[in-house]
């Protein structure tokens, strides 16, 4: 059995999507990192404690040692500075403003464990390249909500997908999970399914596409 330990509905839509059977455990962990953390080596470590707990909470509660149990963690950085969840209306603007007209990388760590004491913790990179935005399209943006529960104060799956020139690695990494990644070592760790690849990203939006006249890089 696959357990995904996050409440996270846009991880819970990207397995579906994959075709996995999971079920889903709230974990809450500390996401507070060492001032000047490298991000992959934050982020692994963030997916790693959620994977912990999660692996932990579940046998507590009467799982099999043989279940695998996912924990994963999605970050922002730029200038190998990160980017968390914006505090407010004002920081999710600056925020936005740092991203504008710049190259940046999105990191989600992925962190595989059973009882048994098996693990194993890789984080996956993706570059967003952002076209120039006007203070007054960030403004409106962040008027909408949709960033402030967000690594970096957007999605790019909703309205800033419009704000991306292109992209280079896994659009599913961006959103929340690596899904050709996670579809190879789930099938490593015994985990069945029907599709390794994610085709189509659906969140009650249309599918991302990248921005007008934009180019998606593999």
């Amino acid at each position: 059995m696959l357990v995904l330990a996050s409440s996270s509905p846009r991880r819970a839509m990207l397995l579906e999507e994959g075709g996995f059977s999971f079920t889903t455990l709230k974990i809450e962990v500390s996401e507070e990192l060492p001032l000047r953390v490298e991000p992959k080596a934050g982020v692994k470590e963030l997916a790693l404690r959620k994977a912990a707990a999660g692996c932990k909470a579940w046998l507590k509660s009467g799982g099999s040692y043989d279940d695998v149990v996912l924990g994963a963690d999605t970050i922002v950085a730029i200038d190998s500075q990160i980017l968390g969840k914006p505090m407010d209306s004002e920081d999710a603007v600056k925020m936005l403003q740092q991203l504008s007209g710049r190259q940046h990388e999105v990191y989600t760590g992925v962190a595989l464990v059973n009882g048994k004491g098996r693990q194993e913790n890789e984080a996956i990179q993706t570059k967003v390249y952002f076209r120039p935005l006007s203070l007054q399209e960030i403004q409106t943006y962040v008027a909408s909500g949709e960033p402030m529960d967000k690594a970096g104060a957007y999605a790019i799956q909703g309205g800033a997908g419009k704000f991306v020139d292109y992209f280079k690695g896994s659009l599913s990494n961006v959103i929340g999970l690596p899904m050709e990644y996670i579809g190879e070592r789930l099938s490593a760790w015994g985990v069945e399914h029907e599709n390794i690849i994610l085709r189509e990203v659906k969140d009650g939006l249309s599918p991302f596409k990248g921005s007008s006249g934009g180019i998606v890089a593999p």
